[in-house]
């Protein structure tokens, strides 16, 4: 499993993917990142691990600022009563602690099943924001360049309006 922002980026520099680093103080929240954004170009993000029934998991990533009803994201994705997971669970699959929830993780998921899904709000941005892979900065990509990654690691994401 990657744990540094450092590995992330070469990984991104290996693939030709052109990105911009921000370091700021750690952030756990919406919130508290937003308070950290000012000339940080692009649509900023949330990014939540569930957990379904039937042991399903589903990384959803969406814009910051839009309400998430889990019972109607569940419908659209083919969840069965879903609930967020639970931090113990959250490192085990992406290698994550909450507040730090990334599309990046995807390069920690390995051969377990995660249904990776990007809102298509938030993909028709130029530029996006996440963490990469800690919470202390935020990484501005373009949105060909994150399925382009998400591809790489073998997670091709579904891409649907929430």
């Amino acid at each position: 499993m990657l744990q540094t922002q450092e590995e992330l980026l070469k990984i991104l520099d290996d693939l030709g993917i052109e990105y911009t680093n921000h370091e700021h103080p750690a952030v756990f929240t919406v919130e508290e990142a937003a308070q950290h954004s000012e000339g940080i170009q692009g649509a900023h993000s949330k990014n939540l691990f569930f957990k379904d029934k039937k042991k399903n998991l589903f990384l959803v990533v969406t814009l910051a600022d839009k309400p998430i009803k889990i019972k109607e994201v569940a419908k659209l994705i083919g969840g069965k009563n879903m609930s967020f997971g639970k931090p113990d669970l959250l490192m085990e699959v992406l290698g994550m602690i909450p507040g730090a929830v990334t599309p990046f993780a995807a390069v920690n998921i390995g051969d377990r099943e995660v249904k990776v899904v990007l809102d298509e709000e938030l993909m028709e941005n130029d530029q996006l924001n996440f963490h990469p892979l800690t919470n202390t900065a935020t990484t501005t990509i373009a949105p060909q360049d994150l399925v382009k990654f998400l591809e790489h690691c073998g997670q091709a994401p579904e891409i649907i309006r929430l």
